[in-house]
């Protein structure tokens, strides 16, 4: 009876490892295939899995800013203005906060917090997103209710709850600082500025803000020991299963386009419709803009409300279809009620995948470009 027993127990031991073991397996690929599949030029890549109805730019290394190579005295002049400009904190009520304030260049012009912070400790409504590579983006702000950066200048000086200066006064605050006048006199031609040349000379400067060289940058020039293994295995299945080239492709790692992925608190006090709010229309109820995955894994929180600040939780949602809580029969009969993109979907990625997912996020993250504050005028 007892060698019975170890038969048995022997037999059901070597059933687990052998599950085991087999599971290893199946969780990590052939790296040498992968390698074979990735080491080459991009055009000879592997295609891209993507829905049907996507239509989507390929990869490619980080562009510079088309502003670097213009050096035109009269665009250097508006570069220095704006950088001025957009780190003096006179533009704001309490002279306290610029610009910089959420944007910070040391933090990939982002500011860490869940949401942004302004006059008085007041707390904005959505999450401050990075300025890096803002020159590349048609539409501004998580709704896009601004269509260049000229015109999204003027907002956050004027917004209660950012800077809190109606732009008539933050202008008067400026012209009366002698210094400004030769920057200005460089830029425009005059020694006072106007609302327009405020709102060009701050665009203009952002226009320059870039994110920095990445592993992948490097990889994609030829440059194969810049991934790892797990990291290639990881961009694999960014590619293809974890259906995430979907939304985040280009250069940029986004396709400038919006999406309800869920998180509009549709029907409670501190909902946000986002892009529906600009435009009108059902279709747009709970939108918001698609953000870079450029320098992601540094660039924490996530989403327009900052609710995520662990990209393994991230993940996991994403692997789950973003799950959301079933809709009221009130709800139902809501004509407005938001509809979850369809691109969202569960996915079939176990936890050593959505591992290698993250190296690869890290691998499309660098440190930010050092950028020295200017001295102020008097």
């Amino acid at each position: 009876m007892k060698k019975i027993t170890v038969l048995f127990t022997l037999l059901a031991t070597t059933v687990m490892l052998s599950s085991f073991f087999s599971q290893q397996q199946e969780e990590q690929p052939n790296f040498t295939w992968l390698r074979s599949r990735y080491e080459r030029p991009l055009a000879d890549w592997p295609k891209a899995e993507v829905d049907a109805a996507v239509d989507y730019v390929e990869w490619a290394p980080l562009p510079a800013p088309p502003i670097w190579s213009d050096q035109t005295p009269q665009t250097r002049a508006k570069i220095e203005l704006g950088k001025r400009l957009f780190f003096d904190p006179r533009l704001s009520a309490s002279k306290q906060i610029s610009c910089s304030s959420c944007h910070d260049p040391d933090m990939h012009w982002a500011d860490g917090r869940k949401r942004a912070i302004g006059e008085s400790h007041r707390q904005g409504r959505r999450h401050s997103p990075s300025l890096q590579n803002i020159w590349s983006q048609k539409l501004l702000f998580w709704d896009g209710r601004a269509s260049n950066l000229e015109e999204q200048a003027h907002s956050p000086i004027e917004d209660p709850n950012e800077m809190n200066t109606p732009l008539p006064i933050a202008l008067a605050q400026i012209n009366a600082i002698e210094g400004y006048r030769s920057f200005i006199q460089a830029a425009f031609g005059s020694q006072q500025l106007k609302a327009p040349q405020l709102e060009e000379a701050l665009a203009v400067f952002e226009r320059s803000i870039s994110s920095n060289i990445t592993r992948f940058d490097n990889f994609l020039k030829g440059r194969y020991r810049a991934l790892s293994d797990q990291q290639i295995w990881g961009m694999h299945l960014f590619r293809t299963k974890a259906r995430c080239f979907n939304c985040h492709n280009g250069p940029f790692f986004q396709d400038g386009k919006f999406h309800n992925l869920g998180f509009s608190n549709y029907g409670k006090a501190n909902a946000d419709l986002g892009r529906y709010e600009v435009t009108g229309k059902k279709q747009d109820v709970g939108a918001f803009k698609t953000a870079s995955l450029r320098d992601a894994a540094r660039t924490f929180p996530w989403f327009h409300d900052g609710r995520f600040s662990d990209l393994s939780m991230l993940l996991n949602q994403y692997t789950a279809g973003m799950p959301q809580p079933k809709a009221s029969a009130s709800q139902l009969a809501d004509s407005l009620y938001p509809q979850q993109s369809p691109l969202l979907k569960p996915l079939a990625i176990n936890l050593a995948e959505r591992e290698a997912i993250i190296r690869f996020l890290e691998a499309l993250s660098a440190q930010p470009i050092t950028v020295e504050r200017p001295k102020l005028p008097n």
